[in-house]
């Protein structure tokens, strides 16, 4: 998958996807349940399959289908009710802040109907202290550059440039810092 290869969702592999989120559906449920900052770190590193800094905070509810495709650095932070779907790989680097209803999708389908049924993930990247408005969404292949502001229900289906604010359906460039 993080190899960006499209699957067609017939693939006798791709079974396994299905054993990798039930596996992450339960650690979810155990995440989205607990009631301390260490105990919720505790489960989204069992999750991701890697420690989560003593730095980076999160606030339940969290939504993620696989997991292990994610990274997270340090001293981050992710609001309530956000949702990850890492088939395609997301980087989260140091210093960013994901506020509340910010979906990240690595994953998509082709539109032609005939190819429909066809997984293509795509990584998402988010670069050193960058921060992600409220109700943004973060389509596959898209690189959030350092610095950058994504505003609140922007939807951002290309890359953006280091040190800008980008806002609208579909996000553009609306500001350099």
């Amino acid at each position: 998958m993080k190899a960006g290869e499209p699957v067609p969702l017939d693939d006798p592999e791709y079974p396994k996807v299905f054993e990798e989120v039930e596996r992450t559906i339960g650690l979810t449920r155990k995440l989205n349940a607990a009631t301390d900052v260490d105990e919720i770190r505790h489960y989204l590193g069992k999750i991701i399959r890697e420690e989560v800094d003593e730095s980076t905070t999160i606030f339940p509810p969290f939504h993620i289908n696989v997991g292990k495709h994610t990274s997270l650095g340090r001293n981050v932070f992710i609001n309530h009710a956000c949702s990850f779907l890492d088939l395609g790989g997301i980087t989260i680097e140091d210093e960013v802040l994901i506020s509340a209803n910010v979906s990240i999708t690595s994953e998509s389908h082709p539109v032609e109907p005939d190819r429909r049924k066809t997984l293509v993930p795509r990584e998402v990247v988010v670069e050193r202290n960058a921060w992600i408005g409220a109700g943004a969404t973060i389509l596959p292949d898209v690189t959030i550059g350092e610095n950058s502001v994504v505003a609140a229900g922007a939807v951002v289906t290309k890359d953006v440039p280091a040190n800008t604010v980008v806002a609208g359906v579909p996000a553009e460039v609306v500001r350099k810092l």
